[in-house]
């Protein structure tokens, strides 16, 4: 189910005028860019290295609410919303949207090692940005493309974050079994422009409100020295 037919189910008991308001400005905002973002990220991370600066990505539901989780952490400098998974062809939001391209919605991270640790992120990721126990799905949003994945861009990433699942598992962190797949990282294809900072965009989007605001007030709340 999408973003779009979730409200319809949703306002479809309230209010319909809410409902409506909310669909056309959806689909006023699509309009503006039925194009993909060419911009690419490729698995090659030294440009950041050399910076001092790193790179993650996740995937774990609409990444509205991830981006902006991220975006609320010491240490992180940039995130960025997009598409990992599929082909250059299939890297839209429409196309993606079909659950028939293998991408999935994702972040790519850019953080500062000496500030937040990757094992960090993953924490946040785990923990406050998605439930890792839903398969193929977050929340309202179902299918592959909402799916909880990690997009190792090296060895080292592949092995701690595999390493941090196993330790969840263990301690039985949650109740459910953690569904979230490794994959390797291919390319990263930056989505279009008016996905980025979508919710500093538009706070009061009902879909925000419901699904991603509490994510921030958990960041803030459960972990307070982590936050900006």
């Amino acid at each position: 189910m999408s973003k779009r037919s979730f409200y319809v189910c949703c306002f479809g008991f309230g209010s319909l005028a809410i409902a409506t308001f909310f669909l056309n400005s959806i689909s006023n905002v699509t309009a503006i860019g039925s194009e993909p973002r060419t911009s690419l990220v490729s698995t090659n991370v030294s440009s950041d290295r050399d910076q001092g600066k790193m790179t993650a990505v996740f995937a774990g539901g609409c990444f509205w609410g991830m981006e902006a989780v991220f975006e609320h952490l010491q240490g992180v400098s940039n995130v960025v919303s997009g598409y990992s998974g599929g082909t250059a062809q299939t890297a839209n939001y429409e196309t993606v949207g079909s659950g028939q391209t293998g991408h999935a919605e994702s972040i790519k991270v850019t953080y500062d090692p000496s500030q937040i640790s990757y094992e960090q992120l993953l924490q946040i990721y785990f923990y406050v940005a998605h439930d890792p126990t839903q398969l193929n799905r977050q929340g309202p949003d179902s299918g592959s493309q909402y799916r909880s994945a990690i997009f190792f861009a090296n060895e080292k990433q592949k092995q701690i974050a595999q390493a941090y699942i196993d330790n969840l598992n263990k301690s039985k962190a949650f109740s459910k079994p953690i569904v979230t797949k490794l994959e390797p990282l291919q390319v990263f294809y930056a989505a279009e422009d008016y996905h980025q900072d979508f919710i500093a965009h538009n706070p009061n989007y009902p879909y925000v409100v419901i699904n991603d605001l509490p994510k921030i007030a958990q960041l803030k709340k459960q972990f307070p020295e982590m936050y900006k």
